[in-house]
């Protein structure tokens, strides 16, 4: 008996069995049996497009469309919604128009393809001529293609025309009222977002995972218990909404309480990707959590994104900003694929923790990688040539932004140049750039040269820097609180009371100096002559026994940074309780024995006195003691400080 394989005769078998290769991904047997097939209609031309289409085979897909005999609305939704998948947006708007041409009736899905086109491309013009056909055909009811054209006004900036269509529609869906409250969102109308979405919920809407937006617009308006709340009520939390908390506390300031709230996310079996990781890392770094920030390392590792490069370069800056520089080294050898953000987290990092002539050494490694440098490089080299006192290889590096890397300085770039010409060649050197400035000198320019007039004790020029910075910025209390300090230092009592008469009238807020550290993995604060602490007394206690020790030592407190016109003694009282000493204190009283390093950090710089604390400390007690106040870390071990006093 003779088997014979069965071929189907008929135009409607044709195409089902092309359709079956089709939905399958055979796309080879089902062009073998199209090209075979002795009758062809629309239904398998339209068949083998999709089949292109899902193949994303743009050029395959072009060549084929134009090949085709006749074109219906199916045949150009296929082709627009296939070139707009391929990135090939002004193509498929080319095609669209061709059939407008063509005279081929669009459908709502024709509709809601052209305008996810236009939002890409943010082609209002063409958008608004689309609009006009939707209403003369009749779609305006249509709610997926007013969706779409909520979305696409939204994101040509035309918020009001937006939300006049969303408006207009009758039988609202939950992707509606996201669209537009995203809209408000990106729009800058926080304000009109949560009107939304308070609307949203009275009109019987539960929130989703979309709802994210709403929580971003929360934090902005910094109605933070309101955003936890709106969260609570989310029956479905997916890992956006979570990590928008976590990002959003952080930027409220409320650290802490964001990673209870990473605690409480794995708590929910939620899983955490890279960018919910390097947040959380982001915020040990930012409070100089070791403890934690290793904890959090360690669940990365458990999830497997340690090697994801958003992490590891969140990682190698989480390690470098507890003063863990080796650590974030190790980190950095494993990336077999360093990408820039590792290179700047390295080279920074190690600028900031005295390995400055490491971090010129990483610098050139990735010169010679052709490894193209960015603006952030360029602040910790610079950083790095302050550090060492380089003046004049700093200012080759300076010039090489333009001459060399084809870049723009930026004014970060100047403030750092401002610093070190300021320090090495003279404060007139310093100025003399300012006038060369490409733009007008902000609140930075003005605070940096300040800083240096402090340090060099220059308060004519320091005066200068000061009158602009309260010309610009009328409530910031840095230039009174420095000039005070400048006059204090030389003696200079009448001028200490008339600026704080006058920081008093101009009604400036000064801020808080504090200082913390973390023990068994819970923050404690100090400030300075602060009891707040409930073991205050033993505190005071075990500082009032270190300072004697160190003064048998040698150490004599720098009374000239006394700000009050007081005695001698009361003078020595008011430089001894600083918070950072409060800090060191508590460690040694709760980890009498300890031999792990002692780790402090400081929201301002810290003052000379206290360095020089510092320094003696390290030697007497036999401890490694990191401090990291807000311009640089300082790395003290048997006497010696890694600045070497340069700083």
């Amino acid at each position: 008996m003779d088997y014979h394989m069965y071929e189907p005769t008929s135009t409607f078998l044709h195409s089902r069995l092309l359709h079956l290769y089709a939905q399958s991904g055979n796309l080879s047997d089902a062009r073998n049996l199209f090209d075979k097939m002795p009758k062809r209609d629309i239904f398998s031309y339209n068949v083998m497009l999709s089949a292109y289409s899902k193949m994303d085979i743009y050029k395959d897909l072009w060549d084929f469309f134009h090949s085709m005999p006749i074109h219906d609305s199916v045949s150009y939704n296929t082709m627009i919604s296939g070139l707009c998948s391929a990135s090939c947006e002004e193509k498929a708007l080319s095609i669209f128009v061709r059939m407008l041409k063509e005279r081929v009736e669009p459908t709502a899905h024709t509709f809601v393809s052209a305008l996810h086109v236009c939002s890409k491309l943010l082609e209002l013009r063409i958008g608004k001529v689309i609009h006009a056909k939707v209403l003369l055909g009749d779609f305006g009811g249509n709610v997926f293609v007013c969706n779409a054209l909520i979305d696409f006004y939204a994101k040509c900036g035309k918020v009001n025309k937006a939300r006049w269509v969303f408006d207009r529609i009758c039988e609202k869906i939950l992707v509606s009222w996201n669209l537009m409250i995203s809209g408000h969102l990106k729009n800058g109308q926080p304000e009109k977002c949560i009107e939304l979405f308070s609307e949203m919920k009275s009109s019987g809407f539960k929130p989703d995972q979309f709802t994210s937006n709403v929580l971003i617009a929360l934090f902005q308006i910094g109605q933070v218990d309101e955003a936890c709340n709106t969260l609570r009520t989310m029956k479905e939390k997916d890992k956006i909404c979570w990590t928008t908390m976590l990002v959003g506390y952080g930027q409220n300031g409320l650290e802490e309480d964001a990673l209870q709230f990473f605690n409480e996310m794995l708590s929910e079996r939620v899983r955490p990707d890279e960018i919910t990781f390097s947040s959380v890392i982001s915020l040990c770094a930012k409070l100089a959590l070791l403890y934690q920030g290793k904890a959090v390392h360690a669940k990365a590792v458990h999830f497997g994104v340690d090697w994801n490069l958003l992490v590891s370069s969140a990682l190698i800056d989480m390690y470098c900003k507890c003063g863990e520089p080796t650590e974030s080294w190790i980190i950095f050898k494993k990336i077999q694929e360093k990408n820039m953000v590792s290179w700047n987290s390295m080279i920074v990092g190690y600028a900031q923790n005295g390995r400055d002539l490491g971090a010129l050494d990483l610098y050139e490694e990735m010169l010679q990688k052709n490894l193209r440098p960015s603006h952030i490089t360029f602040v910790g080299v610079l950083t790095t040539c302050i550090h060492l006192g380089f003046s004049e290889r700093g200012q080759e590096y300076f010039y090489s932004i333009t001459k060399v890397h084809g870049m723009r300085p930026t004014l970060d770039h100047y403030a750092c140049m401002i610093t070190l010409l300021g320090r090495s060649a003279g404060i007139d050197k310093a100025l003399d750039l300012i006038k060369c400035l490409p733009c007008e000198p902000d609140c930075r320019i003005w605070s940096t040269l300040l800083s240096v007039c402090k340090i060099k004790g220059d308060v004519k020029h320091g005066e200068l820097a000061a009158k602009h910075l309260s010309e610009l910025d009328p409530h910031n209390a840095e230039p009174f609180i420095l000039l005070t300090n400048m006059y204090a230092a030389c003696g200079r009592w009448e001028d200490v009371a008339k600026m704080r008469s006058l920081m008093k009238s101009s009604q400036v807020i000064k801020f808080s100096a504090y200082s913390w550290t973390e023990v068994g993995g819970k923050v404690h604060k100090f400030t300075a002559d602060g009891k707040s602490h409930p073991e205050s007394e033993l505190i005071y206690l075990e500082l009032n026994e270190l300072i004697r020790r160190l003064l048998e030592a040698g150490y004599s407190p720098d009374t000239k940074l006394a700000l009050n016109n007081v005695g001698e003694d009361e003078k020595i009282q008011s430089i001894c309780y600083h918070s950072e000493k409060l800090a060191l204190a508590f460690v040694l009283y709760r980890m009498p024995r300890g031999v792990a390093p002692i780790r402090i950090i400081k929201n301002i710089r810290f003052c000379s006195d206290c360095h020089f604390f510092m320094k003696f400390a390290s030697n007497i007690i036999g401890r490694y003691i990191i401090l990291r106040d807000s311009n640089r870390f300082h790395h003290f071990v048997g006497g010696q400080c890694s600045c070497n006093d340069y700083w």
